[in-house]
């Protein structure tokens, strides 16, 4: 069972912090600081597939527990 709650913790935390930095500028001021900012470009290359990802583990993780 810890198994489960571990994944969709994992999966609801990655998933604010991907669409934090994807509709937010957190990155680009951050990157901009740093001096990277060369790689604002690549950013959606990046962080749309990641929050594809972590909303995918939230809804497994979701039809796990509902199924247990």
């Amino acid at each position: 069972m810890k198994k489960n709650t571990v994944l969709l913790k994992t999966g609801i935390i990655g998933s604010v912090i991907a669409a934090l930095c994807c509709f937010t500028p957190i990155l680009v001021i951050l990157l901009g600081a740093v001096g990277l900012s060369s790689l604002i470009g690549y950013l959606d290359f990046v962080l749309l597939p990641a929050l594809a990802l972590f909303i995918c583990i939230t809804i497994y993780a979701i039809a796990r527990k509902s199924k247990g």
